[in-house]
């Protein structure tokens, strides 16, 4: 959790911001809150989870931030609406590679063309990220799914799953960055925004697995996975789709205005801050759903100068 200092002449009672994003969406968020807070003289509280496990925060426990961001746009549909929200934002996009350092086993010659054969070699460490809390994760084993089909290679997706156990499965795909630099892992899979954020090597992988061309939207979606959704007792089936991240203004927000001012931000001047974290935002953000506050709608149209 983060917070940012408040100006003397900030609004009496005003505030906090809190925020609740996906682990991918920390630094990035976490840099546009800062400009924003320094502008605006307010204080923020940040909290960065799986998106899964960050929905889970209202379905479960009752917390409810003033504004909610999330690595997959399905999540809102599928986990939060329309009792905790009634529509969201899709304003960045990603893409799932495959990460690793100089002193992984292979660096030398593994590329986008013979990964897939590099990582079935036996003696690696290769890590993921829990399905069950974080886009990430399933989205690793949808790239898997697709692999197979690409490749034509009968059981790839089970081999590839089996070559990153669970006991090199984390909550969040950021806390597989460490276990990357200090080589108790030579492969991990996560977004490139993280990758590049990190400054650690990467194998992009062709458009058709990668989950990052609407070009290729029909093809991802012959790949699912079942997860958990809104609590414990429920399961959801996550569908292969181009990535797209999402925010939102929770309706039982405690500063809606405030939420307001924030997405609206996001939405203009905040995009060079979150495309100089390494997060690529969409060129035209979109919004799904009922009660579209009127100036993030407004915002839509807009572009920073």
């Amino acid at each position: 959790m983060a917070q940012a200092c408040a100006r003397n002449d900030a609004p009496k009672n005003e505030g906090p911001l809190v925020v609740f994003t996906a682990g991918s969406l920390a630094r990035p968020m976490r840099a546009a809150l800062d400009s924003f807070a320094a502008r605006e003289g307010v204080t923020y509280e940040l909290e960065s989870a799986g998106s899964l496990e960050t929905a889970r925060k209202l379905t479960e426990l009752g917390k409810i931030p003033d504004v909610i961001a999330l690595a997959d746009e399905d999540v809102f549909p599928k986990v939060l609406m329309p009792a905790h929200a009634t529509w969201y934002v899709r304003f960045a996009e990603n893409r799932i590679v495959l990460a690793y350092t100089d002193r992984s086993r292979y660096a030398a010659e593994i590329d986008s063309t013979n990964w897939w054969r590099v990582l079935q070699r036996p003696g690696l460490e290769i890590g993921r990220s829990n399905a069950d809390l974080d886009p990430a994760g399933y989205r690793t084993l949808m790239v898997f799914q697709l692999a197979e089909r690409l490749y034509g290679s009968a059981g790839l997706a089970a081999a590839l799953e089996k070559a990153a156990p669970p006991r090199n499965m984390r909550p969040k795909e950021i806390e597989l960055i460490a276990l990357l630099e200090s080589g108790d892992l030579d492969y991990a899979w996560f977004y490139e925004s993280m990758a590049r954020a990190s400054g650690v090597r990467h194998v992009r992988l062709p458009a058709a697995i990668d989950l990052s061309s609407i070009d290729d939207s029909a093809t991802y979606a012959t790949a699912s996975v079942r997860v958990i959704g809104a609590s414990a007792r429920d399961t959801i089936s996550m569908r292969g789709a181009p990535i797209r991240y999402a925010f939102s203004i929770p309706v039982k927000a405690n500063h809606p205005a405030l939420g307001e001012r924030f997405a609206t931000f996001l939405l203009t001047d905040g995009r060079k801050v979150l495309e100089g974290a390494f997060l690529s935002t969409l060129p035209n953000p979109d919004a799904v759903g009922t009660g579209v506050p009127t100036a993030v709608q407004s915002a839509l149209g807009r572009r920073p100068e």
